[in-house]
C-alpha cells in the first residue's frame, strides 16, 4: 500500500502515548492511534497535545494512521 491510497482525516491530538504512539481525536468522531511519518521524525517537528494534524489513516485498519502534517 502506497501513501496516496491513505484516507486523510483532520484531528485534534488527545495524548501522547510511549512509542511514539498519539491518541488523535478524529473531526468525525472517531479516535486514531497514530505515529509520526518518517519525514516528520526527519525534521524533528514536534507534536503536543491540543495540535491540529493530517492522519493519514489506511482503509483496511481505521484504528491505525500515520500523522503526515501539523497544522500551524
Amino acid at each position: 500500500m502506497s501513501k496516496d491510497d491513505l484516507i486523510d482525516v483532520q484531528g485534534t491530538v488527545v495524548a501522547v502515548h510511549s512509542g511514539g504512539l498519539y491518541r488523535v481525536a478524529c473531526d468525525q468522531g472517531h479516535e486514531v492511534l497514530a505515529q509520526l511519518s518518517g519525514r516528520m521524525r526527519r525534521f524533528r517537528i514536534k507534536v503536543v497535545p491540543g495540535d491540529r494534524v493530517t492522519v493519514g489513516v489506511s482503509p483496511y485498519d481505521p484504528v491505525r494512521g500515520i500523522i503526515t502534517f501539523r497544522a500551524r
